[in-house]
């Protein structure tokens, strides 16, 4: 869990009218995009229009922050995964980097999707959920082990060619190392849950 408060935060968030213009066009990338016409149990900007979560950390740093959001979007929106698949693979990593906020955020997601409350459980506790899917299976097994390892064993590469296909095992490699990439900004720029949310208990 991070210990956060709104005076320990490392980068402030940017109000839209004190935006340049490099800032303006991806603000208008993640405001403008699928993101505001795709139903989200969360909010990713506060009454004032400043970004939340990671949002606002790619507004600092509008040449890679760019990139950043539109590989962002392009992994929930436009991958072969189902939206169940996604969120097992995403809070997979969430629950291996013990990341507070993107925990949050997917959990959330999540439900909506379809995940019980037994399979966050066990998804959150590292324990293998009980998967009826055999797609779902594989790629929580993939997840799992490439957050473990750092890579894939030839069985389970093998596995997840023949259920999932390449050109998904290349989506969920990119998935998982996506995910990854934003925990660690979670941290290292202390952005905690929403004050009133409950961080998630790590056991």
């Amino acid at each position: 869990m991070i210990d956060a408060t709104p005076d320990d935060d490392r980068l402030p968030l940017l109000k839209p009218e004190a935006l340049g213009d490099e800032q303006r066009e991806v603000y208008e990338a993640i405001t403008g995009g699928p993101r505001r016409d795709r139903p989200s149990p969360l909010r990713y900007m506060d009454d004032e229009g400043r970004l939340l979560g990671p949002f606002n950390a790619m507004l600092y740093s509008p040449a890679v922050g760019r990139p950043l959001q539109e590989l962002g979007a392009a992994l929930r929106f436009r991958t072969a995964f189902t939206k169940r698949e996604r969120e097992i693979a995403i809070l997979v990593v969430a629950a291996h980097r013990r990341s507070d906020f993107e925990w949050y955020a997917h959990e959330r997601i999540g439900r909506r999707a379809g995940l019980t409350d037994e399979e966050l459980a066990a998804l959150r506790t590292g324990t293998a959920p009980m998967l009826g899917d055999a797609r779902e299976r594989v790629l929580y097994e993939a997840s799992r082990q490439m957050m473990a390892d750092g890579d894939l064993s030839d069985p389970v590469y093998t596995e997840a060619v023949a259920t999932l296909g390449r050109a998904a095992v290349v989506e969920l490699v990119s998935l998982v190392g996506y995910y990854t990439a934003i925990a660690l900004q979670l941290r290292v720029f202390r952005i905690a849950v929403p004050d009133g949310e409950a961080a998630p208990d790590w056991e």
